[in-house]
């Protein structure tokens, strides 16, 4: 993205401030139509994983769901055996939303140090782009 492409055949040198002028707005145009571009495939390949991401992993969260709610009934009747059924599933029940809690304040705390996504190498091009152009900027002041 930091390349800089020559389109007049005379020096540099020769051309006028109105030309440079010209082919820097032209190239600053196209430097920034090019990074947008390179920004919105990164965020788009970004975007499918995610997407295919979150589909397996909301297929594996129902299949453990029925799991869970197999293994709540067997809990529920094993104790049933030592103690009245209703009892049994007020235990079990308790249970539960005792380890919901404990989920829920892990997760938020896992929420709050998440970071929002940025298309890192778009970010790296800016960067070089940037220090292309103050090198070039400089190196033109100093000739």
């Amino acid at each position: 993205m930091a390349e800089v492409v020559r389109e007049s055949a005379r020096p540099v040198a020769e051309q006028s401030t109105a030309e440079l002028v010209q082919r820097a707005t032209e190239q600053v145009s196209r430097l920034v139509r090019d990074e947008l571009a390179l920004a919105r495939m990164e965020l788009a390949e970004k975007g499918r994983h995610a997407g295919i991401g979150i589909g397996l992993f909301s297929g594996g969260g129902v299949l453990a769901l029925f799991g869970v709610a197999v293994l709540v009934t067997a809990a529920v009747l094993g104790l049933a055996v030592v103690i009245p059924a209703w009892a049994a599933a007020l235990v079990v029940a308790g249970a539960l939303f005792l380890l919901a809690g404990v989920l829920a304040l892990v997760g938020r705390r896992q929420v709050r140090r998440a970071v929002p996504p940025m298309p890192s190498v778009t970010a790296d091009s800016l960067r070089a782009d940037v220090r292309t152009v103050a090198s070039a900027v400089r190196d033109r002041g100093q000739g």
